[in-house]
C-alpha cells in the first residue's frame, strides 16, 4: 500500500472513531434529559453506559494523539512523545537491534541454519540462474570498464607493469620456466612439431639441394656427377631427418634436451647468459612495434573486453557461464566444500557483528537523528496510525460496556 492509501485509510479510521465518540456524546445527552424529566428507568443504564464510552473515547483519543502532537495545541507534560523523544527512541531502537538482533551468537545460530551455500549451488545449477548472474558480471565488467578513464590505466601499464618488466632481469624466472617445462617433458611436443616440419621440408625440397650441390660442385665435375652426389645427399639428409622424427630416443632428441638443460641452468646462474637475456629483452621493449602496443595496449584490452560483455554468445561469457553451472552443481553435492564456505560464512559475520556492531546500529541512530522531529511523527503515524485508531473504538465500547456493568451493580447494591 502506498502512502496516499495508508493517508485515506488512517482518516477514514479516524473519522469512525471520532465518529462513536459523537454517537456516544449524543446518546448520553439525550438519555440524561430524559432521566432528569421522568424518564423510565432504564434511560439512566443507557445514560450510564454513554457516559462512560465518552470517557474511554477522550481518555483513549488523548493517549493516541499524546504520541504524535500535543492535544488541542496545550503544552500538557510528557506529551508530543514522538517529536520530543524521537533521538532517543532511536538509540533505543538502535540497542534494541544491536543487543537482539546483531548478537554473535544469534548471526551465527541463524546463518548456520540457514544453509547458505546449499541453496546457493542449488539456484546456481540451474542454467537460467547462472546466465542470469553471468549477465550481470558482465555489465559489471561493462560498468568498471567504462568508468576508469583510459589515461589512468594505460600510465599503470606503462608506469607500474613495463617499468617493473624492465627493471627485473628475465633471465632467472625463464630459466625457471623452462627447468619446469623440461623437468615435465611438456617440450617433446614442440620437438616433434619442430621434427616433422623439418622432414616435410627436407622431403619437399629436393630441387634446392641439387642446386647447392651443384653450385659447390669443382667446375670441372661432369653434370650426372653432381645430380648423383645431390641424390646421395639427398636420400642421407632425408634418413636422418625421419630417424629423428620417428625415434623418440634419437641422439639428435638426446642432445637438445641436454643443451636446453644447460641453457636453463645458464639463464639462471651463468652471468654472460643472463647479461645476453637481458640485452634482448631491453631491445624488444625498445622496437617500436612493441612500444606502439605497449601505447595502445589498455585500448585493446578494454575493447576486448566491452565486445565479450555485450556479445551473450562471447566465449568469455560462455566459460563464465559453465563455470558458474560447475560450481553450482559441486555446491549441491559437495557436503564438504558447503560445510567448508557455510563455516567461512559464519566466521566473517561473527567477526563483522564482534567488531562493528556499534557502527551498523549507528545507521539506525544517525538516520532517526537526521529526520525532521514532525516528519518523522508524520511518517510512523502513517505506518501505525490505522491501527491505533482501533483503540480509541476499543476504549468506547469497552468504557461503555464497564460503565453500564458499574452502574447496574450500584442499582443492585443500593438500590434506585
Amino acid at each position: 500500500m502506498d502512502a496516499a492509501a495508508k493517508a485515506a485509510d488512517l482518516r477514514r479510521m479516524k473519522r469512525l472513531a471520532t465518529g462513536l465518540l459523537v454517537v456516544a456524546t449524543l446518546i448520553f445527552l439525550g438519555f440524561r434529559w430524559w432521566e432528569v424529566n421522568g424518564g423510565p428507568a432504564f434511560a439512566g443504564y443507557v445514560r450510564a453506559m454513554a457516559e462512560a464510552g465518552m470517557v474511554g473515547a477522550l481518555a483513549d483519543w488523548f493517549a493516541v494523539t499524546a504520541l504524535f502532537r500535543r492535544p488541542l495545541g496545550l503544552p500538557i507534560p510528557h506529551t508530543a512523545i514522538i517529536p520530543t523523544k524521537k533521538d532517543v527512541l532511536g538509540n533505543s531502537l538502535g540497542d534494541f537491534v544491536g543487543e537482539n538482533f546483531l548478537a554473535e551468537d544469534v548471526v551465527r545460530d541463524k546463518l548456520a541454519s540457514v544453509q547458505a551455500s546449499a541453496r546457493v549451488g542449488e539456484w546456481l545449477r540451474q542454467e537460467a540462474n547462472a546466465e542470469r548472474v553471468t549477465a550481470e558480471l558482465a555489465n559489471i565488467a561493462k560498468g568498471v570498464v567504462t568508468v576508469l578513464r583510459d589515461d589512468d590505466v594505460q600510465e599503470v601499464i606503462e608506469q607500474v607493469l613495463v617499468r617493473k618488466l624492465v627493471e627485473r632481469p628475465i633471465g632467472p624466472p625463464l630459466g625457471t620456466i623452462l627447468e619446469g617445462v623440461l623437468a615435465d617433458g611438456a617440450h617433446h611436443r614442440l620437438v616433434d612439431l619442430v621434427c616433422d616440419r623439418a622432414y616435410d621440408w627436407v622431403s619437399a625440397n629436393h630441387d634446392l639441394v641439387l642446386r647447392v650441390v651443384t653450385e659447390r660442385a669443382p667446375a670441372w665435375s661432369p653434370r650426372f656427377v653432381d645430380e648423383l652426389v645431390a641424390d646421395k645427399v639427398f636420400v642421407e639428409i632425408q634418413n636422418f631427418a625421419w630417424a629423428v622424427k620417428t625415434d623418440p630416443e634419437h641422439p639428435m632428441r638426446k642432445a637438445v634436451d641436454r643443451f636446453l638443460a644447460e641453457f636453463a641452468a645458464d639463464l639462471q646462474k651463468d652471468e654472460d647468459t643472463i647479461a645476453r637475456a637481458e640485452r634482448i629483452k631491453q631491445q624488444i621493449i625498445a622496437h617500436p612495434n612493441v612500444q606502439n602496443f605497449i601505447g595502445q595496449a589498455w585500448g585493446t584490452v578494454k575493447t576486448i573486453i566491452l565486445d565479450a560483455a555485450a556479445d551473450p554468445s562471447s566465449a568469455l561469457r560462455t566459460r563464465v557461464c559453465d563455470g558458474l553451472l560447475r560450481f553450482g552443481d559441486r555446491l549441491a553435492t559437495d557436503a564438504e566444500l558447503r560445510a567448508k564456505l557455510d563455516g567461512w560464512l559464519v566466521d566473517a559475520a561473527g567477526y563483522v557483528v564482534r567488531h562493528y556492531r556499534s557502527e551498523i546500529t549507528t545507521l539506525i541512530t544517525d538516520t532517526v537523528a537526521r529526520w525532521d522531529a514532525q516528519e518523522t511523527s508524520r511518517k510512523i503515524e502513517l505506518q501505525v496510525g490505522r491501527d491505533l485508531q482501533f483503540i480509541r473504538i476499543n476504549g468506547t465500547v469497552v468504557g461503555s460496556l464497564a460503565g453500564l456493568v458499574i452502574y447496574t451493580v450500584g442499582q443492585l447494591a443500593f438500590g434506585g
